[in-house]
């Protein structure tokens, strides 16, 4: 046996194994702004597996708050928030958030990421519990690993077992963590039960907002404002690289609860501050979030379109409420082979499979945006429909009459690989990403 530490980078050879195969889906290199369509390859292609919800990526005036931003702070903050990277702009923003939301005061993270990293691992500590549903982010679980508490986990949306978990530690201290929409199934966490069962065994409540701010809630505040719970969500996360069009993540609380955190989380101490351009963005996408609702009811109107259209062709959305659509298409193989068929026909989409779902239950993950066009969503659903009839996921019959591209020689995609292989080939990459054994 080697002792080698990089022995295992170099019999790491999976990825060039489904490169060669023609499938490989990730790191697409995308050579234009993120909007409805990108270019890839000289070539525009529609995007339907973007978080940029309310289409502000490319907005002008939120460029235009990056790039005066810019000119006024420069390209960099040099250092954390802690020492020398904090200024006027990072405060102006955390207050305008807070205000957004409702609590008193938030902190702004550089990223998403390092906000529930921080947050949670502050907050949980020895001989505490943090209970987590089994479907959140990664970035949670990582938190909660850093944390020095233990972590117990239930099934997703599943109150019972929520239940169960926390009597296991009614004499502890304890954190219930949940995303208010889930990044992959796009259903949302049941929130009035979750705080009846918080506040029956003496616990917190940290909710997760980052595909749900705004998206959810009469002014798209998330899932409190949706179910009128905020009051009841005592610690909120939320990150900007999705419906504000930055990157960075809030943690908005009381002020004694964000005072804690700004002195002990150590993602937010020991890494760079957000740079002026970005958090710039934030400010003016904030400001877009609140005096254009209008965005999120186009937002809702293209929702419902492709929910209806994809439960008219038979495809199974599973419990989305959500922007988030998932098609489920069975094996994981299957996943990969759709996604690389609809990008010939110039749809880019998203596979997700096993252990992210659970096998034989892989999905194609579709997220929508208020800039979408009718016309766009027409051809999505024309492409699904062609490429899920060829691959034998939905039943045959004529392809939708909208289509204007049935009546066109059809593609012949060859797969020159077995299915087992493939699946043998993705399974260990998989697991180890997903920490699983």
């Amino acid at each position: 046996m080697s002792n080698d530490i990089f022995e295992k980078c170099n019999k790491f050879t999976v990825v060039r194994d489904i490169q060669a195969l023609g499938v490989y889906p990730y790191f697409k290199r995308v050579e234009s702004a993120q909007g409805p369509e990108v270019v890839i390859d000289g070539k525009k292609i529609i995007v339907v597996c973007s978080n940029n919800y309310l289409g502000l990526a490319d907005h002008p005036k939120v460029i235009e708050g990056s790039v005066a931003a810019a000119k006024k702070y420069g390209t960099s903050c040099t250092g954390s928030r802690f020492l020398n990277g904090t200024n006027d702009l990072h405060e102006k923003v955390e207050r305008k958030f807070a205000k957004f939301v409702g609590k008193e005061e938030s902190i702004l993270f550089t990223t998403g990421h390092h906000s529930n990293l921080g947050a949670i691992a502050s907050l949980v500590g020895k001989n505490e519990i943090v209970v987590t549903d089994k479907l959140d982010h990664a970035s949670i679980i990582d938190g909660c690993r850093l944390s020095l508490g233990e972590m117990l986990r239930f099934r997703h949306n599943d109150i019972a077992d929520l239940e169960r978990q926390l009597a296991k530690c009614k004499d502890k201290a304890a954190l219930i963590v949940v995303d208010g929409v889930f990044s992959m199934e796009g259903d949302i966490a049941k929130l009035p039960e979750i705080s009846e069962l918080a506040k029956k065994y003496g616990a917190r409540v940290f909710v997760d907002e980052a595909h749900s701010l705004g998206v959810l809630g009469k002014c798209g505040k998330g899932t409190g404002e949706h179910f009128n719970l905020e009051s009841e969500v005592d610690v909120l996360m939320a990150t900007a690289s999705k419906s504000l069009a930055s990157i960075g993540g809030f943690i908005a609380s009381n002020k004694e609860v964000i005072n804690y955190i700004k002195h002990t989380a150590r993602s937010l101490i020991f890494t760079a501050s957000l740079p002026p351009a970005c958090v710039g963005a934030i400010d003016v996408a904030l400001d877009i979030l609140q005096n254009e609702p209008e965005r999120r009811e186009k937002l809702w109107k293209n929702t419902n379109k492709m929910k209806e259209g994809f439960h008219s062709m038979g495809f199974d959305t599973r419990t989305s409420e959500s922007p988030i659509i998932p098609i489920t298409v069975g094996e994981d193989m299957v996943a990969f082979k759709m996604c690389r068929m609809l990008f010939d026909e110039g749809v880019f989409t998203s596979p997700v499979v096993s252990p992210a779902v659970p096998e034989g239950q892989a999905i194609i993950r579709t997220s929508y945006m208020a800039t979408h066009t009718d016309e766009h969503l027409e051809f999505i659903l024309d492409k699904f429909e062609k490429v899920a009839k060829q691959l034998g996921i939905i039943s045959g019959g004529t392809i939708r009459k909208s289509s204007k591209t049935s009546s066109t020689k059809k593609k012949k995609w060859d797969f020159s690989f077995s299915d087992t292989d493939f699946a043998a080939a993705t399974k260990k990459w998989l697991k180890r990403l997903w920490f699983t054994k």
